[in-house]
């Protein structure tokens, strides 16, 4: 159940970086509107403090350190939320590579999305807390989307969170 619940949150991490990689503004507008909402519901369940909401705010600059457990559980609900996850509880491969289609990632894009959300999740299966496998491969996801160059600035992701707010 915990590796489920960590592919859960790593699909949460393909809506950044399918925005991200089509580096279009229309595409990260599309994607915020309901992720937002998404971010206030499991905010409210879980409870989460501000520093939270700050870790979520800046996910993709690489010179923040993500170190709050309780990010991992808010990946975990979100993923949830956005219906990523099939009957056994697992990440559904099939349905995260959709989801990054129906955002605008073509069928390469998607596989390679999910094919690196794989990768951080077999380097991090040993950690047996879930919130924390999460946060291991969020963070471990966010270092491969850096190095392939498909972060989105903070500019970007400040405007988007101003519009959504």
């Amino acid at each position: 159940m915990a590796d489920s619940r960590m592919r859960l949150v790593c699909l949460v991490c393909v809506i950044f970086a399918a925005s991200s990689a089509m580096a279009s503004k229309e595409l990260l507008t599309k994607m915020s509107s309901g992720f937002t909402k998404v971010v206030d519901q499991c905010k409210n369940e879980l409870n989460v403090g501000e520093h939270i909401m700050q870790d979520m705010y800046n996910f993709w600059r690489e010179e923040y350190a993500l170190v709050n457990r309780d990010l991992g559980c808010m990946v975990m609900c979100m993923a949830a939320k956005l219906d990523l996850i099939g009957d056994d509880q697992k990440m559904h491969h099939g349905k995260a590579e959709e989801f990054a289609k129906s955002h605008g990632a073509d069928d390469a894009l998607a596989k390679q999305l999910v094919g690196l959300i794989h990768e951080c999740e077999t380097t991090h299966a040993g950690v047996e807390d879930a919130c924390s496998r999460t946060l291991e491969v969020a963070k471990c996801f966010r270092t491969k989307i850096h190095e392939l160059k498909w972060a989105p600035s903070m500019e970007v992701v400040m405007e988007e969170i101003m519009t959504a707010a």
